[in-house]
Formats: C-alpha cells, structure tokens, sequence
C-alpha cells in the first residue's frame, strides 16, 4: 500500500509520501540534563496523518514528550497535519497545506529528497522516523545541550476573540552567517479526538496531543540583535476548546532551521 500510495502522489504531481512502520519503544526515564536555572526548552514537531497507518504510534509518542519524560528538559511539542494524504479516503480534519509547505522546507534543508509521515523534527536540526523513542530521547538530549535564548511570555489581555501576548527574547545566539531568524507563534490544542471512517486507519479512534491550530510569523530578529520584543494578537476560534489551549512561541533561522529559543504558555480556560 506504501509503495503504491508514493506512485500515486508522485504521478499527481505532489510530493511522495513513504510510510514507516512503528518501532518498538524504548524506555529512557532515566535520562537527566545536567542541573541548571531551569529545564532547558526543546522543540519537537511531528509531521504526522489521519490517513497514514504508521502515524497513530507516533502520535502516542508524541503525548507522551509533552509528559516530560526527561529531567531537566521542557518538551515543547507541536503536531502539524499534512494534507497530502487527503485524496487517499480520509479528510484528515487538522490538516493544512501550510504544514506540507513547512514540512516541504524541511526535507530541503535536510537534502531528503522527499517528505514522509510520520516525520519527527527536534529543534529544526534532527529528522527520524517519528515513532522511534529511543532516537527522540536522543535527540532532545543532543538538543538541550546546545545554547538558546531566553523566552519569556505574557498574557496581558484575554478577551476573545483575540487576546493580546506580550514576547520578550534575550541572550539570543548569534545568528548563522548570510542567515536571518524569524519569531513564529502557534497556537495549539490538546485533547482531540477523531473517530476515522476511511482510509488506512477506517474503524479507528484517534487522539491527539498539541494539534497546531495556527502558525503565524510574529516579526525577525534584527542582524547582529540579541533581542527581541513584541506584542501579538491570538484570534481565537470559537471552536477551540479554550482550556486545551498552548501558545508557543521560537525564533526560527530560514536558511539552516536551527531553532534558537522556544517558550510556551497554556492559555486559562
């Protein structure tokens, strides 16, 4: 079914996807960082599906980061859906061509040649296959490792259908030469539950775990700054389910990816 579903996308002009089947999982509890101020930030995104079969493994792994399984580190999680596997009989409802697109910008900067689901990405500079634990553990210990900025954030009003942020960035690492950051904000939701009808998963309930709702660029960190401050607006939907609600927000390098700094706050229901 892989191989035919990669035939069928690259025929129709959109980008190949290759499936991957679950690994086994590995425990790591007792993985620590070496005690600091505070648990370092890490980022891990999933590129993940409702209509891919090896997806929902990784969608557990993923719940299972944002319990912060490792001292010292705090794993801020997003769950982006792809829309490439819309035409395969199943609408993935959170899916968004913008999350291919990101996704896309990855598999370029790390010469993949093509995209997969599930794809797990910690701090923009480590791809795997994103139900293998044992790499994640890894990887977000790898991650920690390396220096970031202070990111601090404010809610300063919390009227809907937009409340207003405050975002304030110090000690931000120097930004890789010919290379410019962005600060990007998301909003996502926890919580959610999709009982699939067709496809790969027909017959399936499905939970989800930070769920990107939205994406939006917030501003760019000026050349040779090492801060950054603004204030944005969070239009949220009605639909949203207010109390499963997290706004994260990083500084991004376009060129290499390499995250600099996250932070994220859980909005009050």
């Amino acid at each position: 079914m892989k191989l035919l579903v990669g035939l069928l996308l690259m025929a129709s002009g959109i980008v190949a996807v290759w499936g991957f089947r679950h690994r086994p999982a590995v425990s790591e509890s007792s993985a620590t960082i070496a005690p600091g101020a505070g648990p370092v930030p890490v980022m891990v995104e999933l590129f993940t599906s409702e209509g891919c079969s090896s997806c929902p493994p990784a969608d557990v792994l993923l719940s299972k980061l944002d319990q912060q399984p490792i001292n010292g580190v705090d794993i801020i999680v997003l769950s982006e859906h792809v829309d490439y596997w819309n035409s395969l009989g199943w609408q993935d409802p959170f899916s968004s061509a913008d999350f291919s697109q990101r996704q896309t910008v990855y598999g370029d900067a790390f010469r993949n040649g093509s995209v997969y689901t599930p794809q797990m990405v910690v701090d923009g500079q480590q791809q795997f296959v994103g139900s293998d634990e044992k790499r994640a553990h890894a990887a977000v210990i790898k991650a920690a490792k390396e220096a970031r900025a202070k990111v601090e954030l404010q809610m300063t009003s919390s009227k809907e259908p937009a409340a207003k942020l405050s975002i304030n960035i110090t000690n931000l690492p120097q930004v890789t030469a010919n290379d410019a950051a962005e600060v990007l904000l998301a909003i996502t939701e926890s919580n959610l539950l999709s009982n699939v009808a067709r496809g790969e998963n027909a017959g399936r309930s499905l939970t989800h775990t930070a769920v990107v709702r939205q994406l939006q660029t917030v501003g760019e960190v000026a050349a040779g700054s090492n801060s950054f401050t603004a204030d944005a607006t969070l239009p949220f939907n009605t639909a949203w389910r207010k109390e499963n609600l997290r706004i994260v927000v990083f500084i991004q390098e376009r060129r290499t990816r390499r995250v600099l700094g996250a932070a994220s706050l859980k909005v009050s229901a």
